[in-house]
């Protein structure tokens, strides 16, 4: 009767000492870590320097880590910035007693924005190409990435799913439960896994690269849909909702679905229109 239920109480980090290794924190650098991997096969495939790359994996972390952080506080945590501002930025609390937290509450919407925001930038400073040209190349790791930190959530047993009224389902113990959810954290780890592996399918051996924009547009479509429908079985991050209604997340996620079409079907590089 029960064998469809876990019940979930991992530890979540380990004490070093001088400080604590968080298991979310890992699974960030575990992320960072493959992606600079897959995108160095990538700028070699390309014929690209590594000096390029090594520019490319500074402007990533800095501008995803960022982005995330402020997105998460922007869209879900807005008192910090008048309660404890200095822990939007580093990974200590200073409110309450001051405290190493690692880098927690970062929000995916964020990083997006922030990644083609550096992309832009780096491009600009550094590969002097277009910007869709790199955008359609960074998607892969990100992709990748965006399953190492669900599993970081899971983990963390937070932006869980709703209860499932059934025996199916995790029960997240160190929130005090004793009734199942659905694990949302896993249904987008799982479905991420899927976005990594066609847009490594489409880069690889198909011809799409060359379309500008494709991946990107791609990449959007599928990574947003996928966090759209999920947010049906997942709780509510800062507000409650009519069941009819769509959540924070869902709104956020609809542009981004929205531009990932345009990129894909509509967009055509300007040299193309002369």
């Amino acid at each position: 009767m029960f064998l469809l239920q876990i019940d979930w109480d991992p530890i979540k980090y380990i004490d070093l000492g001088f400080f604590k290794l968080h298991f979310y924190s890992l699974m960030w650098i575990v992320a960072f870590i493959l992606g600079f991997y897959i995108t160095k096969r990538i700028y070699r495939n390309e014929g690209q320097s590594d000096e390029a790359l090594d520019s490319l994996f500074i402007y990533s972390v800095l501008g995803i880590m960022l982005g995330a952080r402020l997105g998460h506080v922007i869209f879900y945590q807005p008192e910090l910035i008048t309660e404890d501002f200095f822990s939007i930025f580093l990974p200590f609390k200073f409110k309450g007693g001051f405290e190493f937290t690692g880098f927690q509450g970062l929000a995916s919407h964020g990083a997006a924005i922030a990644m083609i925001i550096s992309m832009y930038l780096y491009n600009k400073k550094v590969l002097h190409k277009t910007v869709l040209w790199i955008l359609d190349r960074v998607v892969l790791p990100v992709a990748l990435g965006a399953v190492f930190v669900r599993i970081g959530n899971f983990i963390n047993s937070e932006i869980i799913g709703k209860y499932t009224n059934s025996d199916f389902g995790v029960v997240f113990k160190q929130l005090g439960e004793s009734e199942p959810r659905h694990p949302a954290q896993l249904y987008e780890a799982f479905c991420y896994v899927f976005v990594f592996l066609v847009l490594m399918y489409f880069y690889w051996k198909t011809k799409k690269s060359e379309q500008q924009g494709f991946l990107f547009g791609l990449f959007l479509v599928m990574l947003w849909t996928v966090r759209f429908f999920v947010e049906f079985v997942k709780e509510a991050q800062v507000d409650e909702r009519a069941e009819w209604a769509l959540n924070t997340g869902q709104w956020l996620s609809i542009p981004f679905i929205i531009i990932g079409l345009y990129f894909m079907f509509i967009y055509k590089p300007k040299r193309e229109l002369a």
